[in-house]
């Protein structure tokens, strides 16, 4: 049975310096899907995130068909941080959690809760470390247990993988399916990781700067843009 789209995009163009970006992209993504966006670097995935985040300007439309909350959770590609930066990980976690100010201290059942989420992207007792001591894949991984807590309806992955080893990817692919099977989140996921993509996509958008090829993966795992496919 398909299920009805949670998310729609119609000819989304964006320009930068007049020029094309992302032109005329249209997708749908499934309701309670792991739908992944594929291509060549600079064909324009991490453009098309900003604009349907609201970052960035652009022609066409984007519409929600969102059934619970509406939460829509974020994990960027990057996100500089100032290494001196006096904010723990647990102070970060925190802020959307209690109305105490954090730089008064972190409630004991608000601590609880962000030593659970951070066992759960596995990084159990780094919760007293400062942002700006955390290694690259370890900030992304604090950023993962942010988008999830509560767990969205709506999840935009920006190459979550990146910098991680094998082990810390495959518990991110244990957190997204468990986010969409036992919460229902939808997630739309940017990946390089063409093992990754066989593995966990229910349908993949293919974009170089418009989709070369949209859909489930064909019967032998493929999702590459075929001969004579192109721009629609």
């Amino acid at each position: 049975m398909t299920l009805p789209p949670l998310l729609e995009v119609t000819d989304l163009t964006l320009l930068r310096e007049g020029r094309p970006i992302v032109d005329r992209v249209s997708l749908r993504v499934a309701r309670r899907s792991l739908h992944l966006v594929v291509g060549p670097n600079g064909g324009g995935k991490s453009s098309l995130f900003e604009a349907l985040l609201g970052q960035a300007a652009f022609t066409g439309s984007v519409r929600c068909h969102f059934e619970g909350s509406g939460r829509i959770g974020y994990v960027p590609q990057s996100f500089p941080v100032d290494a001196t930066l006096p904010v723990t990980v647990a102070e970060m976690l925190a802020l959307s959690r209690q109305r105490l100010p954090v730089c008064l201290g972190v409630r004991r059942e608000t601590r609880a809760t962000v030593e659970r989420l951070l066992d759960r992207v596995g990084l159990g007792g780094l919760a007293g470390r400062r942002l700006g001591a955390l290694s690259g894949g370890e900030l992304r991984r604090v950023l993962l247990a942010h988008a999830m807590d509560p767990p969205p309806e709506l999840l935009l992955l920006d190459e979550p993988g990146s910098g991680l080893d094998a082990a810390s990817v495959a518990r991110l692919e244990e957190i997204v399916r468990a986010l969409r099977d036992e919460h229902g989140t939808t997630v739309l996921m940017v990946s390089h990781d063409h093992d990754q993509v066989r593995r966990l996509a229910d349908a993949v958008t293919w974009i170089d700067r418009t989709v070369r090829r949209d859909g489930p993966l064909g019967p032998d795992g493929d999702f590459r843009p075929r001969e004579g496919e192109g721009a629609r």
